[in-house]
């Protein structure tokens, strides 16, 4: 998922014209005095170092301390889940010996998640198999929620960007008495939700990242690890019931009897799971994301047609950026998902499945216009 196209409509129209029409329309429909109100203010943006564009930054004079990101990560790179599960295997060294059992093949493909290509029979030939699989599985989550909280910081910071534009707007608009007090309340309100959205998110991202850390053995070494952008690419189809089934009752057949009840109910869960899931983050990722761009699209057309207000533009950079964090919340959900579900096709047990409860964070309250 990318946010080219919001980028270019952000930085290129808000910042170089944003603020101009506003003034400009305003002038046309106030008093001589309100005009030179508005002239003054006008004249007072400008002065600024970077000009008008330097009203759409927040943090040119309002940033608070605390909801300031730290500079990026540094550390070791973990580029993909499959260096997560070496590296997360890497920690247990008593796996060595189960390792070397299994094989480069079987290796390779537990590291890169091609579990459901395993020989049902594993776990009941080569000790500690089991432990293998559920350190793979533990760090392979860990990896998956941290690329995912990197992504929604970045998203929750483009929206608390675009709602502290509007705010620094209806400001100036107050200050010159184009608007009340109350209509500013709103937007205000916009921005104090965005602020908090964005601490939840740095707390999160945080947290997945200690997690990450432990999880790999380093704490005390490594504070992050240089992750990448985003997630990989859901599938385009998932798993299909014969598949599944054929898979479940194939590792069922090499499971002591209590173990196969147990197996038998967690199998069925942790289906139903992965395809909602799926589900989930095809629709987050097409129709919704689609529409949404469309949206903004559209939006930034009228916008610069005059028959938009900034307004209009700002609440949908909000709620573009919601629609994103929404998709990777859905991404992420079906990537845990399915690392749960390969898991139980091997006759793990996860302690819980992922909720399927989305990425976090209030929709924006719309502003006033």
């Amino acid at each position: 998922m990318t946010t080219s196209f919001l980028n270019r409509a952000c930085h290129h129209v808000l910042a170089a014209s944003l603020l101009s029409i506003p003034f400009a329309l305003a002038a046309q429909t106030t008093s001589p005095q309100q005009e030179a109100d508005w002239r003054r203010a006008n004249d007072a943006v400008g002065a600024l170092k970077r000009g008008h564009a330097d009203v759409l930054k927040w943090e040119q004079a309002n940033t608070v301390a605390s909801t300031t990101a730290p500079g990026g990560t540094t550390g070791m790179a973990i580029p993909t889940a499959e260096a997560a599960v070496r590296m997360a295997w890497a920690v247990h060294r008593d796996l060595a010996r189960a390792l070397a059992r299994l094989g480069p093949r079987n290796e390779q493909l537990i590291a890169e998640g091609r579990w459901t290509e395993l020989d049902p029979s594993l776990q009941r030939r080569v000790e500690d198999a089991g432990e293998v699989l559920e350190v793979a599985a533990a760090g392979r989550k860990a990896w998956i929620e941290a690329v995912a909280a990197q992504q929604v910081l970045k998203h929750q910071r483009d929206m608390l960007e675009a709602s502290q534009a509007a705010y620094e707007l209806g400001q100036r608009m107050v200050t010159v008495g184009n608007w009340s007090k109350l209509q500013l309340s709103p937007v205000q309100l916009a921005a104090s939700n965005a602020r908090m959205n964005l601490r939840r998110a740095q707390q999160a991202a945080a947290q997945a990242q200690a997690n990450l850390v432990k999880t790999m053995g380093q704490t005390g070494l490594q504070e992050g690890f240089l992750l990448p952008d985003q997630l990989p690419a859901i599938p385009a189809q998932p798993l299909t019931a014969t598949d599944l089934q054929k898979r479940a009752d194939a590792v069922r057949n090499q499971l002591p009897d209590a173990e196969s009840l147990r197996n038998r109910a967690l199998s069925k869960a942790a289906m139903n799971v992965y395809w909602a899931a799926h589900a989930l983050a095809q629709d987050s990722q097409g129709d919704i994301l689609k529409t949404r761009e469309f949206i903004t699209e559209e939006t930034v057309l009228h916008y610069n047609g005059m028959l938009k207000s900034v307004w209009d533009l700002l609440d949908e950079v909000r709620n573009q950026s919601q629609a994103t964090v929404d998709a990777i919340g859905a991404q992420r959900d079906f990537w845990l998902a399915e690392a749960d579900l390969q898991w139980v096709l091997q006759g793990g047990e996860p302690d819980s499945f992922v909720s399927l409860g989305g990425a976090g964070g209030d929709a924006p309250a719309a502003a006033a216009h």
